[in-house]
């Protein structure tokens, strides 16, 4: 479980491809200081295993259904990622219940800068539009964002400047393609309406 508040801009270091699955390793300092094997770490919002770790990296294997709902695929050594790790029973929950189990992806649509904050639209899948709403949670590459606007094709997010800073989120172009996690809570309300 995580909270969607990313504590570190890391870099993708090396990509060993293999059959219908990847190694990653990925460079992070500070969420590698305490990684152990067996351990949970958000990357772009996807909870992948430590495999094996350094002083300031650590290793993790992506199977091809991972690589297939998320964007993980399409990242090249040296592209940045947001890292968080699994949040514990002491962690504060500054963003919302973030599971790290991408529902699909989405493009950057559009980029709007304002004086202090940015306004970003981002492609919805139609699968995913009933679970989005306006001012609900959803979470961006793994980041928790609030949902300013929503239609049936699209929903936009306020980036503040802290959120432009420190995570992929502030130089992801238009046509880039972030991975979406919407909120598990309204998943488990349409099952139970649905019974």
């Amino acid at each position: 479980m995580f909270t969607g508040i990313v504590e570190e801009l890391g870099t993708l270091a090396d990509v060993d491809r293999l059959e219908r699955a990847a190694r990653l390793t990925l460079k992070g300092p500070l969420v590698a200081a305490d990684a152990h094997d067996g351990d949970s770490i958000a990357v772009n919002g996807v909870c992948l295993t430590v495999v094996g770790s350094t002083a300031d990296s650590f290793t993790v294997d992506v199977m091809a259904e991972t690589l297939d709902r998320s964007g993980l695929g399409r990242l090249a050594p040296g592209d940045p990622v947001n890292l968080e790790r699994a949040a514990t029973l002491a962690t504060r929950l500054g963003g919302h219940l973030v599971q790290g189990h991408v529902d699909g992806v989405g493009t950057v649509l559009e980029r709007r800068p304002d004086a202090h904050w940015e306004l970003v639209r981002i492609g919805l899948p139609a699968d995913l539009g009933r679970y989005v709403v306006e001012k609900g949670s959803i979470a961006v590459d793994g980041v928790s964002l609030t949902v300013t606007a929503v239609t049936a094709e699209w929903f936009e997010v306020s980036l503040i400047p802290t959120t432009l800073a420190v995570t992929t989120l502030g130089t992801s172009p238009v046509g880039a393609v972030v991975n979406l996690e919407v909120d598990v809570i309204a998943k488990y309300v349409e099952k139970l309406v649905r019974s």
